[in-house]
C-alpha cells in the first residue's frame, strides 16, 4: 500500500516541503531514499523501539519510504514523526482520510516521546502558505508554531498522541495564542538601564544618535571606563521591535535552534556578543550544514564586538561587505543560501595594549610605534564604515560617587523613536531603506545634502583629515540623524522629513570620526 504524508525541510531560513511517501510490499527489506543523511536513515532504529515502547507492532514488510523532493538532501531528525505516522497509515495501523490536510515533524526518542526540533517557526508559516490546515509538532515547539495564525497546531507528547490527532480520536485541541497581545506586553521590558550609568554623557549622546539612525559605532578608551556597560544597555533604547521584524529575527533564532522551550516571537532586539576566539564561519554562517552564523543572529538588533583588535584580522575582514550589502551569501558547490544580515556594529577597544594611551593620569607604557601597530590590526576599509568612533575618558569619582540617577533609557528611547518615525515617512516609498543608515548615494543627494556653509566646513575638515569617499558619506548620513534628533524636538515628523541640515549638525557629524586624525597613536 502506498501512502503520502507530508513535512518540511530547511534552507537558509526558510521552510521547502517534503513529501514522505511510504510502500509497504511482501518482503523484509526497509530503505529510506531521496537523499537523505545519516541522521535521517537512523531513524529505522528510533522508530522501531518508539513503537515498541508505545505498545504498537512494528511491521515487517518490505518497506521503501522515498523523501521527494529527492535532488535535494535532507538532514536531521525531525522526519521521524512523519515517516512514523506515514509507515503506520500504510500498515493501517492508522485510518485517517484527510492525511493531506497535515504537515508534521517532530524526533522521536526510544520511550517514544515527541522531542522538540529546530526550524519550527518556518515550517508553520509554509504550512499556512501552502494551504495545509493543521501542523502537528512537539509540545516543547508548538508556542513557537501556534505564532502563525489561520492553521491548526497540535502539540504532542509521543507517538500515541500523534496517531490519535489523526484519527481525530484525541482530546487535544488547538493551541490558540494572541500573539499580539503577548507581544505587546513583553516588548518593553528590560533588566538594564541607562540611568545606572554615571557620567559619559558625551558617550550617551552618540548611542543615542547611533541608535536613531542605525549607525555603526565603535568605543575607544582605557579600562574600567564603561565601554560594555554602555553596550549592554543598547537595545533598551533601540526602537522596539516591529511583528514584521519580530518574526524574521525569530524564524532566524528557530534554524539556528537557539530559542528556548516554550518561546514565541522574540520581543526585544537580539544583542549578540560573540568571544573574539570566534570563527570566520561562526560569524558569517555556513559550514558543512548550513546554520546562521552570529551576524545574522543579530539582524534587527546589535552584534557586540568587545576588544575589537583581539579578533583575528580574517575574522574582521569579513564583516565589511555584510556592513555594506545587509545580506550574507553563503556559496558552496552543493548549495548557496542567503542569510539576512541588517545589524548595527558596535565596537569597544583599548587604546593601546596596555590600555592607557592617552589616559589623563595614568602613563602609557607602550614603547614607541606600538600603539600604531595596534591600530593597524584594524584595517582601514573596516573603520571607514564605522559610521561613529567616539574616545571615551574615565569617569570622574564625583560623577560616579552622586547618588542621583541619570537619564534613564525610557527616555532616550522616546526620542529615538521620534527621529525613527521621521525616518520612515521619509523612506515610505523606498524598498529596502528604513533608517538614514541604509541611505544610498541618490538618497543623500536628496535628504542630507548641507547648504553651502555646512558643506565648507565639511571641505575643510575632510581636506585636513585626508578623509575618504566612504566617509564623506557617513558623515552626511550621520548628520541627517542628528538633525532628525534635533527636529524632532519641535517640529511634526511630515514637516521634519526635508528639513534642512544645519553647519552644527555637520560639525558634530564630525566630532564622531575621532580616528581618522592622521596623528592619532603616534605621539606620546
Amino acid at each position: 500500500m502506498l501512502t503520502k504524508i507530508y513535512s518540511a525541510a530547511i534552507q537558509g531560513i526558510d521552510a521547502f516541503p517534503v513529501t514522505i511517501e511510504t510502500m509497504v510490499e511482501n518482503g523484509t527489506q526497509f530503505n529510506i531514499v531521496g537523499m537523505a543523511d545519516t541522521a535521517v536513515k537512523e531513524s529505522y532504529l528510533r522508530i522501531q523501539s518508539a513503537m515498541k515502547s508505545c505498545g504498537l507492532h512494528f511491521p515487517h514488510f518490505r518497506t521503501t519510504i522515498n523523501l521527494a523532493p529527492a535532488d535535494v538532501k535532507k538532514e536531521g531528525a525531525s522526519f521521524d514523526l512523519p515517516i512514523a505516522l506515514g509507515l503506520m497509515s500504510a500498515c493501517e495501523m492508522v485510518r485517517c482520510d484527510n492525511l493531506g490536510e497535515y504537515m508534521i515533524a517532530g524526533e522521536l526518542s526510544l520511550d517514544g516521546s515527541v522531542m522538540p526540533v529546530r526550524g519550527i517557526l518556518p515550517i508553520a508559516i509554509k504550512a499556512r502558505s501552502m494551504g495545509f490546515r493543521r501542523l502537528i509538532v512537539p509540545e516543547a515547539n508548538v508556542t513557537e508554531a501556534a505564532v502563525v495564525n489561520n492553521i491548526e497546531v497540535f502539540g504532542v507528547r509521543n507517538l500515541t498522541e500523534a496517531k490519535e490527532v489523526l484519527e481525530g480520536t484525541s482530546a487535544l485541541s488547538p493551541t490558540v495564542i494572541n500573539t499580539r497581545e503577548l507581544f505587546v506586553a513583553n516588548s518593553s521590558h528590560f533588566d538594564l538601564d541607562f540611568s545606572e550609568v554615571k557620567g559619559q554623557e558625551n558617550v550617551k549622546r552618540a548611542f543615542e544618535v547611533a541608535c536613531a539612525g542605525g549607525h555603526n559605532i565603535l568605543m575607544i578608551g582605557p579600562p574600567g571606563a564603561g565601554k560594555s556597560m554602555m553596550a549592554k544597555r543598547l537595545p533598551g533604547i533601540l526602537p522596539p521591535l516591529g511583528m514584521g521584524e519580530a518574526l524574521e529575527t525569530t524564524k532566524i533564532h528557530s534554524v539556528a535552534g537557539k530559542l528556548t522551550r516554550g518561546s514565541m516571537l522574540m520581543t526585544s532586539r537580539p544583542f549578540r556578543t560573540p568571544h573574539h576566539t570566534v570563527s570566520p564561519v561562526a560569524l558569517v554562517g555556513g559550514g558543512a550544514s548550513p546554520m546562521p552564523g552570529e551576524i545574522s543572529l543579530a539582524h534587527n538588533g546589535v552584534l557586540f564586538l568587545d576588544e575589537f583588535p583581539e579578533f583575528p584580522r580574517q575574522v574582521l575582514e569579513v564583516l565589511r561587505q555584510p556592513i555594506e550589502d545587509r545580506i550574507i551569501t553563503v556559496s558552496r558547490a552543493k548549495y548557496t543560501v542567503d542569510y539576512p544580515a541588517s545589524f548595527m556594529l558596535v565596537a569597544s577597544m583599548n587604546p593601546c595594549p596596555c590600555g592607557y594611551y592617552g589616559h589623563p593620569v595614568k602613563r602609557c607604557t607602550c614603547m614607541p610605534g606600538q600603539v600604531a601597530r595596534y591600530m593597524n590590526r584594524i584595517s582601514g576599509p573596516l573603520l571607514d564604515r564605522i559610521d561613529l568612533q567616539i574616545e571615551i575618558e574615565p569617569v570622574e569619582f564625583d560623577a560616579m560617587a552622586n547618588p542621583a540617577p541619570a537619564e534613564s533609557s525610557k527616555d532616550i528611547r522616546e526620542r529615538v523613536m521620534k527621529a525613527r518615525e521621521i525616518q520612515q515617512r521619509r523612506y515610505a516609498d523606498t524598498p529596502g531603506v528604513h533608517c538614514n543608515a541604509q541611505m544610498n548615494s541618490r538618497l543623500l543627494h536628496e535628504f542630507a545634502w548641507p547648504d553651502a556653509t555646512g558643506m565648507a566646513k565639511l571641505k575643510d575638515r575632510m581636506t585636513k583629515l585626508n578623509m575618504s569617499a566612504r566617509a564623506f558619506d557617513r558623515i552626511l548620513r550621520v548628520a541627517r540623524t542628528i538633525a532628525d534628533l534635533d527636529y524632532s524636538a519641535f517640529m511634526p515628523p511630515e514637516e521634519a522629513v526635508n528639513a534642512p541640515i544645519l553647519t552644527r549638525h555637520i560639525a558634530e557629524a564630525i566630532g564622531y570620526r575621532s580616528l581618522d586624525r592622521a596623528s592619532y597613536g603616534q605621539t606620546y
